[in-house]
């Protein structure tokens, strides 16, 4: 097979991982060599949905032993299937590179033959980039989960950023979905490698040329839709895996119907709102200090059609609102809606030189639209409706408010009323068996 053709058939095929990202390495680049994996060394491109297209995204292969029912790559499917050598996806990326089409090589793979026989050839890959061509551009490697981890370990010491993708979000729809996949073998190189990954970091502080390894950190990604699973099971698990795991990024992936099974939902589309909502609420728990069960609980187990999470949360919350801009610590700013974390910074900062005014607000980058709902301003409340939530919520949806002035109006439809029937339809990782992997072969995610 030609390797136009065989590039053609794998850069379809890694479509659907999304677990990448060319950002957060700081490889720099050697006398002689080539490429640079530095912050100013990545070309930053980004497609509408907000995905890095900058990256070289290819599978080594995707013949694959597994049938996982909603892969198209799964085993039963008719479909063109190719292989790339070590040697061809070196030489491709290389003349990438030097094209200009490319700054780095995000690498996955479906597993042939065996997880350890995957394993090498992708070493063998990153290992001819680093070594014979020098090249010290981005590489993100796919960890094949079950492979031996000393080899999974001699490739974190050249790739830049590692991920294991979880990819369902219960041990019930793996077994139903992907049975031939172990969640043990999902988990374990996952904490190996964010133990290395601490490891390192320490090493790093004491030791100016400590080795490297994954220096980006890991990732993984999660389906959404495929599986029952509400948005707050499957935040609790992001949770989760960034407290135990040192995890930089959980990336959700909307289901995508391209297989036709009886066990997968009846969808036309992808789920791409749900999806929105969960990386909104995702930036939530890593940046703005938020907790899983804040933002949703068993009773109100998935995320508002209408309302971004932060929003939403706001108005359950009517009770801590409004906050005097010039009084309410740096926290509780980081709660109001229109209000980011650099905006909340520099409100921080700019009031120890005296008082904010409500004018000054949109100079530090305040969405006041939003935010003015929920703050006073030296005394005074800008919101210009009396603080409840029908009439806010009215205010925060686009063509709310003008619904709301009709005298004859029907009742608008509650949108907060979400479906409560998914919240005990899938059993969570393991029940009692998945934290076995941080503690004492116990549950990881709760329940």
């Amino acid at each position: 097979m030609e390797l136009l053709e065989k590039l053609s058939i794998l850069a379809d095929a890694a479509k659907y991982d999304v677990s990448c990202s060319s950002s957060g390495s700081s490889r720099k680049n050697t006398p002689g060599g080539i490429g640079n994996g530095a912050v100013a060394g990545i070309c930053h491109s980004w497609s509408d949905d907000g995905r890095c297209i900058s990256l070289l995204k290819i599978l080594f292969t995707n013949y694959c032993i597994y049938d996982c029912t909603y892969c198209i790559n799964r085993a039963s499917n008719e479909r063109p299937r190719a292989a790339f050598t070590p040697r061809e996806v070196a030489d491709l990326t290389i003349n990438f590179y030097r094209r200009n089409y490319i700054e780095g090589l995000f690498l996955s793979s479906a597993v042939m033959k065996t997880p350890d026989y995957t394993m090498e050839l992708l070493l063998k890959t990153i290992r001819i980039l680093r070594e014979e061509y020098r090249f010290n551009g981005y590489i993100h490697l796919k960890a094949i989960p079950g492979a031996d981890y000393s080899l999974i370990a001699q490739a974190g010491k050249y790739a830049d950023r590692m991920s294991v993708n979880i990819e369902l979000p219960s041990r019930q729809s793996l077994k139903l979905l992907a049975p031939d996949k172990n969640l043990t073998d999902i988990l374990t190189p996952m904490k190996n490698i964010g133990q290395a990954i601490s490891q390192y970091r320490e090493e790093k502080k004491k030791y100016r040329k400590a080795d490297s390894f994954v220096p980006a950190g890991q990732s993984t990604q999660l389906i959404v839709g495929a599986s029952p699973e509400p948005d707050y099971q499957i935040l609790k698990i992001s949770e989760t895996l960034y407290e135990s795991f040192n995890l930089r990024r959980v990336y959700y992936s909307a289901y995508v119907p391209v297989n036709s099974d009886n066990l997968l939902p009846a969808v036309r589309r992808p789920p791409l709102l749900r999806e929105h909502r969960l990386y909104q609420a995702d930036w939530l728990l890593r940046f703005y200090k938020f907790k899983a069960d804040e933002l949703l609980d068993r009773e109100n187990p998935n995320f508002d059609i209408e309302l971004d999470p932060k929003a939403n949360w706001a108005l359950r919350n009517l009770e801590f609102f409004p906050v005097e801009i010039n009084k309410a610590d740096y926290e509780l700013l980081l709660r109001v809606p229109g209000i980011g974390v650099k905006s909340a910074r520099r409100i921080v900062t700019a009031r120890r030189n005296g008082s904010i005014s409500y004018y000054d607000l949109e100079k530090f980058g305040v969405v006041l639209k939003r935010a003015r709902f929920f703050i006073t301003c030296q005394g005074k409340y800008y919101g210009g409706i009396p603080l409840r939530e029908d009439l806010i919520r009215s205010r925060l949806i686009p063509g709310k408010d003008k619904e709301q002035l009709s005298l004859f109006s029907p009742k608008s439809e509650d949108w907060s009323n979400v479906d409560n029937s998914l919240v005990n339809s899938g059993e969570d990782f393991g029940g009692n068996q998945g934290r076995s992997l941080i503690s004492s072969q116990k549950d990881l995610f709760i329940k």
